[in-house]
């Protein structure tokens, strides 16, 4: 039996890894491949939806590595954002991911860490694009999603979060 079990080891750890690299494909084309298509799909945040899934799904490692490259990837694929929002992304990006990883230990309901992560995060981000717009570093507008839809995002991503730890949880 040992034998059995030293033989199938490997092979679900290469199947683990594999698997993680598949997702982690698909987390980083998506946002690219979103800015190919002429539909407004930035409306549904999918950098931010690719970290959610990469939060409750992946590791926490691989959460920050996606927060800090994914709006660098999508520049050098797509162009799209510009590289200097890229950066500001990745800043916004990787606050959500700690402050939500952070919070969730003080505050066991996930949707609530994810709520307040991502607020927190956007206000970070809309703070910061405001000061760089004054200063003419950027150029465009302050917002360019509307509210309504950055709430209504808020409230899916968070709801996501709380099924997927907390409701998910109680069923194990």
């Amino acid at each position: 039996m040992e034998r059995v079990i030293s033989f199938i080891k490997p092979i679900l750890t290469i199947k683990s890894v594999l698997l993680d690299l598949l997702f982690l494909t698909f987390i980083y084309f998506v946002p690219a491949l979103t800015h190919l298509i002429s539909l407004p799909v930035y409306f549904i945040e999918p950098m931010r939806l690719m970290l959610v899934f990469a939060i409750l799904h992946t590791s926490r490692n691989n959460a920050f590595l996606i927060a800090l490259t994914l709006p660098i990837f999508s520049y050098l694929i797509s162009a799209h954002p510009s590289l200097i929002k890229s950066g500001l992304i990745s800043i916004e990006l990787f606050v959500n991911t700690l402050l939500f990883f952070q919070i969730v230990k003080r505050i066991p309901n996930a949707f609530w860490a994810m709520m307040i992560a991502v607020l927190t995060s956007k206000l970070l981000y809309y703070g910061i694009k405001f000061s760089l717009l004054n200063l003419a570093v950027m150029e465009g507008s302050l917002v360019s999603t509307p509210l309504m839809i950055q709430v209504v995002m808020m409230l899916l991503f968070s709801g996501y979060a709380y099924q997927m730890l907390n409701v998910k949880g109680k069923e194990n």
